[in-house]
């Protein structure tokens, strides 16, 4: 799964910059602090799962999925949240959102979580 990209999209720079620690090794990490910033990078990169934090400056999460989802990307996409009242379920199913972690974070069940999300992604066969 070296091959795999994930981007992360948190305002929180000490958490983003814990995201990345935990991944990179394992994983190529794009890490940005807001949404214009992860659709303008995305549009240039590609990722095989995209995790965002739900409350972002200018657009939510959720609508930074939609906008990626009409964009073309087909690949993981999980939220994150220290609300999550404010999220409605029926609008994660809507946009394949296949993962909801509250904060504070069980950094290892969000690890256990990727590494399932992105081991789906592969082929049987497929070398991983």
């Amino acid at each position: 799964m070296a091959g795999k990209t994930i981007a992360i999209v948190e305002d929180d720079e000490t958490l983003r910059k814990t995201f990345a620690l935990l991944l990179k090794g394992r994983y190529r990490v794009l890490a940005m602090g807001d949404a214009a910033e992860a659709l303008s990078r995305l549009a240039r990169s590609r990722a095989d799962l995209v995790i965002t934090d739900y409350r972002l400056p200018g657009l939510n999460g959720l609508e930074l999925i939609r906008r990626l989802r009409g964009a073309g990307f087909e690949g993981e996409a999980m939220l994150i949240s220290a609300h999550p009242d404010a999220i409605r379920v029926e609008e994660m199913s809507r946009l394949a959102i296949s993962h909801f972690f509250v904060k504070p974070l069980d950094l290892d069940l969000l690890n256990a979580s990727i590494d399932r999300a992105l081991q789906a992604k592969i082929a049987p066969g497929s070398p991983a």
